[in-house]
């Protein structure tokens, strides 16, 4: 009952109706269906990757302009991920108290308005309190988007639908770095965030007219700081939950530390400047290519086979990569294809480990989006800026960061299992009377 409630923007019973009076949405002319609401969720998170992804080419133009020196670079990057992460602590309490729909296009207004002051920054340390600000205010464009599914979906199911998300979502960083360049050559690196701005309006209009609110009263949680206290604790402090949320943070922590360096890693190490654009949109695509493959098998495997299977082979991928960056002259295209490789297996292990961390807060889904997005953001961002900010030149910073982040994150998810990898799926459990 509760999935054709909610899909179909219509009040049909007690719940929607009341979810309606928390924050009522605009009459639609026909139902959200399941394949808008996919990709309604997707390009709002993909508006948030824009907003690093698309900037990376600029670095250059950027920090010539506002006369930036090395790594110092990478902060317009770092704290924008950083804060991002900071932020993710707040929005999903407001929307599990006054509902997903306001605290949604509240954060897009301030995208709006800071990408535009970002494009007007008259200095770097201006630019760089503009950004933090963006990604504080930009944490729940991304925070709500597993709440709002996670309203609907739980389970495997809720694994296939965030992987069909983070094929679309990935899209972007696959194509950002082309349109980012696209857009310099034209107008500048201020043209870029002028460029953002204009996406956000789109994204703002889009979701006013056809999101309905997904919030139903039996879920409503009062602001109170005990409440919004004993909701996140119990969110991270679930042992069965705390690893994958924190493994996740490490081996996505790698990533941020390739984000962070990559432009100067295949412009400066590589001398591949010109093919930048190209070659992070192959490393991204791998990533949406995965999602995609993985959406098409989780629910027969389930979330945890496939993430743990996922998380072996980025080690040993790793491996691979640590050997190859201490030879003496690693080539791009070694670099390149294990890179590759070593995304689309996170495309394998991140909706899959934040689906099995959300699985079991269906009645706090905010909280628990804003906890674990909190920890793994912060967490992440914090790790990747030092990997960055440790570019000496060449791979090895990178390649052992990724190496010893998949053997963290393997440690974590031994302690959340008890020692026991390859979990069944949702109906498998139930089916065997686990569940």
């Amino acid at each position: 009952m509760r999935k054709e409630q909610w899909s179909s923007g219509e009040p049909a019973g007690k719940g929607l109706t009341m979810a309606n009076t928390l924050a009522p949405s605009v009459p639609t002319r026909k139902p959200l269906g399941e394949t808008e609401l996919l990709w309604m969720m997707a390009m709002l998170m993909a508006l948030n990757a824009f907003g690093i992804d698309a900037i990376l080419p600029a670095l250059d133009a950027l920090s010539g302009d506002l006369a930036v020196s090395g790594n110092d670079r990478q902060f317009v990057i770092g704290v924008y991920l950083l804060t991002g992460g900071i932020g993710s602590l707040v929005p999903g309490a407001l929307a599990d108290r006054f509902g997903r729909r306001p605290i949604l296009l509240g954060a897009i207004a301030v995208y709006i308005i800071l990408s535009i002051l970002s494009a007007l920054a008259p200095a770097y340390e201006t630019l760089i309190a503009v950004r933090a600000a963006q990604g504080l205010f930009a944490a729940a464009i991304i925070a709500l988007p597993p709440a709002i599914i996670r309203d609907r979906v739980g389970g495997d199911k809720m694994a296939r639908m965030m992987s069909i998300i983070f094929v679309i979502f990935l899209m972007v960083p696959a194509v950002a770095p082309t349109i980012g360049e696209a857009i310099l050559r034209l107008g500048g690196w201020r043209a870029i965030f002028g460029f953002m701005a204009l996406l956000g309006v789109v994204m703002a209009t889009w979701v006013f007219i056809r999101l309905p609110e997904s919030l139903t009263p039996d879920n409503v949680q009062p602001i109170l700081p005990r409440t919004i206290a004993a909701n996140m604790t119990r969110a991270l402090s679930t042992p069965s939950i705390a690893g994958y949320v924190i493994g996740s943070a490490l081996v996505f922590g790698a990533l941020f530390g390739f984000i962070n360096s990559s432009q100067q890693l295949i412009t400066q190490t590589f001398g591949a400047g010109e093919a930048f654009p190209l070659i992070f949109g192959i490393c991204a695509g791998s990533m949406a290519l995965a999602s995609w493959s993985n959406s098409r098998i989780v629910e027969r495997f389930g979330a945890r086979r496939v993430s743990h299977t996922a998380l072996f082979a980025f080690i040993i991928v790793s491996a691979a990569q640590v050997m190859i960056a201490f030879q003496p002259e690693e080539s791009l295209w070694q670099f390149v294809p294990l890179m590759a490789i070593n995304m689309a297996l996170l495309g394998f292990i991140g909706s899959n480990f934040g689906a099995i961390a959300m699985n079991p807060f269906f009645a706090i889904a905010g909280a628990a989006s804003s906890a674990h997005g909190f920890v793994r953001m912060t967490t992440a961002a914090l790790l990747g800026g030092t990997i960055g900010y440790a570019y000496d030149g060449t791979a090895r910073p990178l390649a052992l960061a990724l190496l010893m982040s998949g053997l963290a994150c393997l440690v974590l998810v031994l302690l959340s299992e008890k020692g026991k990898l390859f979990g069944p799926s949702d109906a498998e459990a139930m089916i065997g009377g686990r569940s």
